[in-house]
This record gives structure tokens, sequence and C-alpha cells, in this order.
């Protein structure tokens, strides 16, 4: 299981994995954008399309209805009640007269008389589909799809008037399976009036509460007409298009494969530096390019230096410098920290062994990373060094930060252990995490260290000013030392002393200084109020 697992991982430290997964990933994501960006345009389009096609059939309905009862008022008002050639020139006049007036009719109980006598006579006797107050409707009264034909009729006592379906449709062009309907009975009957019969279910109120004059659903489009009579509603039904791939997404598709292949080579370059990152940290582990500095910490009222911080520094061949900001948490992430601290940890005995043991009271702490903190390795690594090179436990101390205690209880058990053997254990950058008050009581910790940012803020009237002061006055309760970091300026060092801080470390004293010179600040007992020891490793 545990081969299978690292093989696992090692995929993913491979460049070219990384970046056809980084592809693929985007391109994924970047094919469904497009595809729903495209469907959307497609859905808007047929929304688009179908509003304007519902309101040119509602403007042409509203112009066949109006002439339509005109014309029946005008034959309702004529004396004429008699099938003659009188008769038929009047119902021709009106079929001249009005536009959409396709046929005219007048019908008592023996004969019916046309304007187009010559022509199959329009189905009178059928019964209306709608019975108004003052006109009866009959709608599509022929099937057949000729243009030339009846399709609605109005009647008004004995008369009647129709127009044809080419008066219907010679405004819109209805698409295939389109259909224009009218509901009827309070939605529960449909008549097709142009078009083919559509299947209709009854799935809410009708007419529907919404104000909108258009209904999405996923295979259809219904567009409702507003008429003034309540009996019946005008539908404009069509089928949707949005199933279909969008010639749109065509478009798209070649833009999101570059951009995901861009990202998967972005993806590449990242990785391969990265890795070229660790590679050269390794080397450098291996080449010696690895040095630990110090940086001395003060007694502030005496002035005399009292221990130090064992800082790590990555000096290249060329002489440049990379920042620890960079490669510490790449070592953390990729595990070579603990490589790193034991470095540290050895180089540190090396070179200042022998001058822990001539100074008893002397001591330098180490960084420790959480990974150490939860576990309890550095402890019998740090067992094994003081005996080979015969250093007292209480000279080395190890500073752990807020954001390293990721399990508090965890990491108490592994700090007392350290106590225990007589280490001391510091909080550094204190304030800068979340480290309660509740939890700091419980923690096996000597001493705290005032991050340099609030040490920036003394005497400043920035929002943070009060925290240093703050941090002290709590340390003082708590029995614990306090040291000031970064101090830079006299003033920051004398009010930290009238605040009852004992020690402090930053440029007013020194830069981190090599070995060397370190040996030399504390062998020759070389206060630095005169002069400052700059960084010459």
């Amino acid at each position: 299981m545990a081969a299978a697992r690292d093989t696992f991982r090692s995929w993913f430290y491979r460049p070219w994995f990384l970046a056809m997964l980084a592809a693929v990933l985007s391109a994924s994501l970047l094919l469904a954008g497009s595809y729903f960006v495209a469907i959307q345009q497609v859905e808007q389009n047929e929304s688009r399309e179908m509003n304007a096609q519902g309101a040119r059939f509602l403007a042409r309905l509203e112009q066949l209805f109006g002439q339509l009862r005109e014309s029946l008022d005008d034959l309702e008002a004529q004396p004429l009640r008699t099938c003659n050639d009188e008769m038929i020139a009047t119902l021709q006049q009106v079929s001249f007269n009005y536009r959409f007036v396709y046929d005219a009719a007048y019908m008592d109980a023996t004969r019916i008389c046309s304007s187009r006598p010559r022509q199959d006579g329009l189905p009178l006797t059928r019964p209306p589909d709608i019975r108004g107050p003052t006109y009866s409707y009959w709608l599509n009264t022929t099937t057949e799809p000729d243009e030339n034909r009846a399709a609605l009729m109005l009647g008004r006592g004995n008369f009647r008037v129709a127009t044809s379906r080419g008066h219907l449709t010679d405004m819109v062009d209805l698409s295939p399976g389109s259909s224009l309907l009218v509901v009827l009975d309070h939605g529960t009957r449909v008549i097709p009036v142009l078009g083919a019969s559509q299947v209709w279910s009854l799935t809410e109120q009708w007419p529907p509460t919404t104000r909108e004059a258009l209904q999405v659903t996923p295979s259809r489009l219904i567009y409702r007409m507003p008429t003034a009579n309540p009996e019946f509603q005008l539908v404009l039904i069509s089928p949707r298009t949005g199933n279909h791939i969008p010639p749109m997404w065509w478009w798209l598709l070649p833009v999101s494969l570059v951009l995901a292949a861009f990202v998967g080579f972005l993806v590449f370059l990242l990785v391969r530096q990265r890795q070229s990152l660790d590679a050269e940290l390794t080397g450098a582990i291996r080449r010696g390019e690895l040095q630990v500095l110090y940086q001395p910490i003060f007694d502030l009222d005496s002035r005399n230096c009292v221990g130090a911080e064992a800082l790590l520094r990555w000096r290249r061949p060329d002489g440049s410098l990379t920042s620890p900001d960079l490669f510490i948490p790449m070592a953390e992430n990729t595990g070579q920290i603990r490589q790193m601290t034991d470095f540290v940890l050895q180089r540190l005995l090396e070179q200042l062994g022998q001058l822990l043991r001539a100074n008893p009271q002397l001591y330098i702490s180490v960084n420790l990373a959480a990974c150490d903190v939860m576990v309890p390795r550095i402890g019998q690594v740090m067992a094994r060094l003081l005996t080979l090179h015969r250093v007292a436990a209480r000279q080395i101390a190890f500073e752990v930060t807020e954001r390293g205690l990721i399990d508090v209880e965890v990491a108490r058990e592994n700090l007392q252990a350290l106590r225990d053997v007589g280490h001391q254990v510091l909080i550094d950058d204190f304030g800068t995490g979340y480290c309660s008050l509740a939890y700091l009581q419980t923690l096996p910790v000597d001493c705290l260290k005032i991050d340099k940012a609030f040490i920036d803020a003394l005497g400043h009237d920035a929002a943070s000013s009060g925290v240093a002061p703050h941090i002290i006055h709590m340390a003082q309760s708590l029995h614990l030392k306090v040291i000031a970091e970064g101090i830079e300026h006299e003033s920051q060092a004398a009010l930290l002393s009238s605040e009852g801080v004992k020690f402090g470390q930053g440029w007013l004293f020194a830069h981190a200084l090599s070995s060397v010179q370190f040996i030399e600040l504390i062998t020759r007992g070389r206060r630095l109020t005169k002069r400052r020891l700059d960084d010459e490793a």
C-alpha cells in the first residue's frame, strides 16, 4: 500500500503529467462553459425570434378579426335578408371592400348564398367553436394546406365571413412543427388554427399567473397572446432547437482548446521551475551552500550578549542570496525541512560547541517547523548531538511559531518532553498567529518573542502600537521572559526597557553574524553600543 501511495504521489511531481492534467481539466471547464454560453445564446435567439414572431402574428390577428367584425356589422346593418342576386352582389362587395375577407355568406332556413358561388362553400352547418354575445367563431374550418381556403370564420345572425389561410401565413412563416392554437375551456381544450396538432397537457392554472408572454419548457416555446375575450387564449407553439449542438459552439471549441493548451503549458513551466528549485535546494544541501548565521540576543540594560538565534541562509555560488521566505516554505512542503533542521543543529554545535562549553550561561535558539513540533523526532536527534559535543540541553532553545501549533494537545506533549530534558521553549512572532491566552497558559513555554511589526509600531499612532505593551504585560503576568525582535532605534530599546522587557535583538545591535564573528563577539566581550558588526559571511 505504501509503495502504491508513493508511486501515485510521484506522478504529481512530473511536469508533463501535471500539465496534461491541468490542460484536461481546463479544457473540460472551458468546453462546458463554452457549451453553456452557446446554449444560452441559442435560447436567447429562440426567445427573441419567438417574441418577434408572436408579435407579428398578434398584429395580423387583430387586423383580421377587426375587419371580419366590421364586415359582419356592415352586412347586419343592410336590409337584405334573402338569397338572390342582389344579396350575392352585396356579399361580393363586402369581400371587395375588406382586404382580409376571403368569403362572405348568408344563410336562412332553406338556402345558402356566398360571394364565391362556384367554389366549395363554408362549413356553415357546424356548431361554432366559440359562441359569444355578439359574434360566433369557427376555428380551423379546413385542414387542407391550401392557402386559398378559409381558415377562420366569424358569424353574426344569418351572416358569415371568413379569412383565408394565406392571410395568416403571409406575415409569419411557421417553422416545421410550429402551430397556432386557440385554447378553450380554461385550458382543457385546444384547436389548431395553423400548423400541426400539438400534445397539450394542462400542468398549471390557465391562463398562467406569470405576466411573461413567453414560456420556455425543455422541449417547446409557448408564446401566449393576450386577448380581450376571457373565453379563449391564442397560443403560438414552436419546438426547441437548443438540444442540438449550437453553431456558435463550433467557434468556441478551438478557442477553448487553445486556452486549455496554454494553461497546460503554464503549469508545465511552473512545475519545472518549482522542481528546478527543489533540485537546486537538494544540491545546495549536498554542496554546502547552506550557511548558519547567528542573530545575537542582548540584555537591554547591560547590552551584553546572552545568546543568539540560529538562522539558515542559502548563498548561491554566484554570491546571491535566496530569500528564506522562498525556500523554507518549499522545504516544508517537500519534507526537506527535517534535513535542514538537522543540518542547522549539527552545524551550530560543530561551530559553537566549544564556545558553549566555555560559556555555560550562553544559549542558541533554533526554529522548529510544524512537522517537528508534532512528532518527538527532534528530541532524539538533539540528545545524540548533545552527547557527542558535550553541550548542556539548557544551552539549546527551540522556537516555535503559533502557526506551527496545528494540534495544541500533541504539541504540548512534545514541547514538554523537550523542556523535561532541559531545553527552553520560545514562542516566535507572538501576536501574528492564533494562539489564545487560554492555550498559552497551558503550553510549556519559557519566553515570548514579540514580532518586529509590533516593535516598529511603538511610538506611532498605528492601530497596532498598543499590541507590544499588551503582550509584555500578559507575559509578565504569566512569569514569562520577553524578547523583542527587530529593534532598530535606541528609542525603541529605551521604551521596551522601561516596559520591563529584559532582552532584545535587531540591527541596532548587530546584523546576523557568522560563527567566527559571533565567537569573536563573545570571547572578547565586545559590547556593540559604539560599533555594529554587519553580516560578512
